[in-house]
Order: C-alpha cells, then sequence, then structure tokens
C-alpha cells in the first residue's frame, strides 16, 4: 500500500497548490478595453468585476455604443482572466483539467 500513501501525498501537495493558486488569481487584476480605450474594465483572476472606467468624452456618443463598448471591454477583461486561469492550474495539474 506505500503506492496509495504516495498517492494520496501528491494528491494533498497538489490541493495546497491550487488553493494557493487560487488566492494568487483572486488577488490578479486584468484589464481589457473597448472603444479605442475609451472604457476600461477591470477584473480578478477568477472573473469578479471591479471596476469600470470610461471616458467622459466617450459619453458623449450615442447609448448603443456605450453600452456595446461596456460590455466588450468586460468580456475582453474576463477572456484574459480565464486565459490566465486555464494557464496558472494548468502549470499545477500538468495539462490535466480539472473542474474548479
Amino acid at each position: 500500500m506505500a503506492g496509495v500513501g504516495k498517492l494520496l501525498k501528491q494528491a494533498q501537495k497538489m490541493q495546497k497548490a491550487m488553493e494557493a493558486a487560487q488566492a494568487e488569481l483572486e488577488m490578479l487584476q486584468v484589464e481589457g478595453s473597448a472603444g479605442g480605450g475609451a472604457v476600461k474594465a477591470v477584473v480578478t483572476g477568477q472573473g469578479a468585476l471591479k471596476s469600470i472606467k470610461i471616458d467622459p468624452e466617450f459619453l458623449k456618443e450615442d447609448v448603443a455604443s456605450v453600452e456595446a463598448s461596456i460590455v466588450a471591454a468586460v468580456q475582453d477583461a474576463s477572456s484574459k482572466a480565464k486565459q490566465a486561469s486555464e494557464e496558472k492550474m494548468s502549470s499545477i495539474t500538468g495539462g490535466f483539467a480539472l473542474p474548479f
């Protein structure tokens, strides 16, 4: 049963590494932008929206453009955060996809 003990220790080590990575991703802030930089969104590595900044001049545009740019900036930041998260978790799991 030495193999089982070794496997259990490896699993515990991986779990600790994943917990540390999740804490790191929570602190990571990723910026996305749209509208030529007029709209910027900041999202954590876990995907939580932290802030949105809009150039006051851009607010003079039509409402539909402003709304679309806000959505695009949030999507851009979320996509970057997801990529960072996947890369971080992949480095821990060796490319083996785990639900988290």
